[in-house]
């Protein structure tokens, strides 16, 4: 990479950095609101659900909700509400996905994982509360109606069962597997990672009133991260740091579950991942100068370190 191309994508960084820490205060601040419950709510199902609703993540799905709407003109502090909802689903899906009978790890945004903190039980139904939740949440909060309506449909669609936990559960699959091709993965987490990332993305559009061109570019931008998101993902599992990643390193590259360094090696999935990113940015060109900081996010994606 030329020093100006290094130069160019710390600068878009910097800036999505910015935006990041304007928003990630207000996203916590209203997860915090979200998360106070009546006294229906059993204490230790209160806790399990804040313990991980509320731990210290980087909250890329709310941003990117709330960057969208900013992008397509709309108001941002209206999409709070989907951008909620969007991690409450998240949220919910990291749970499942940390249990004995998924991916089985005790190590989650630097704590103990849900179930390894209030037992097994407790964690199914921490998460099975926050995936209600989120639908609460946009029914209630967002209008008019009609809007709300749209935004439960997009919600459920990438959620269920061809999309979040198809992916989920042909992830599950794919382990011990040597006949998957690269072309197999790349549909895994287009629907397992992929979902919720382009729906964080038309749900903020939706809110601002997008048109279907704005929208169709968006899924693109959505997919190429997404993919991206998973690759870095995958590098990160081979060679990152446990205290940075705030999760169990290693896993993946030492059991036999398919992932992109195992099929490609660990130069071409670096390769391929820079590529994305160029497209998921060409699909941006145009929103013009408005989508600066989802430009400097693509970027932050292709860059992270955790």
């Amino acid at each position: 990479m030329s020093q100006l191309k290094t130069d160019s994508s710390q600068q878009a960084i910097a800036l999505f950095q910015i935006e990041r820490d304007r928003w990630q205060p207000l996203v916590d601040e209203r997860l915090e609101r979200y998360a106070q419950y009546d006294d229906g709510c059993p204490a230790k199902l209160r806790d399990a659900i804040r313990h991980s609703l509320l731990a210290p993540a980087k909250r890329l799905r709310p941003i990117l909700t709330l960057l969208s709407a900013e992008m397509c003109g709309g108001d941002p502090l209206e999409a709070l509400p989907v951008a909620c909802a969007v991690e409450m689903i998240h949220t919910y899906s990291l749970i499942h996905d940390d249990l004995p009978s998924m991916d089985d790890d005790d190590l989650r945004r630097g704590l103990p994982s849900c179930h390894a903190q209030f037992g097994e039980a407790t964690a199914i139904l921490a998460g099975d509360a926050l995936l209600a939740q989120a639908f609460e949440v946009v029914a209630r909060d967002v209008q008019p109606a009609s809007l709300a309506v749209t935004c439960c449909r997009e919600m459920a669609v990438a959620a269920g069962a061809s999309q979040l936990v198809g992916g989920q559960e042909d992830d599950l699959a794919s382990e011990g597997r040597e006949d998957l091709t690269a072309e197999d993965l790349a549909k895994i987490h287009d629907r397992k990672t992929g979902a919720m990332i382009r729906v964080s993305l038309r749900l903020g559009a939706r809110i601002a009133g997008a048109n279907e061109e704005q929208l169709k570019n968006l899924d693109i931008f959505g997919e190429k991260i997404g993919l991206t998101f998973q690759i870095v993902d995958d590098l990160l599992d081979y060679c990152g740091e446990q205290a940075k990643m705030g999760k169990s390193v290693g896993k993946d590259s030492k059991s036999s579950k398919l992932t992109y360094v195992k099929i490609h090696g660990l130069d071409p999935s670096r390769e391929i991942a820079s590529d994305l990113i160029q497209k998921s940015i060409g699909a941006l060109e145009g929103f013009g100068s408005d989508a600066a900081p989802l430009v400097g996010l693509a970027h932050f994606i292709l860059n992270r370190t955790n």
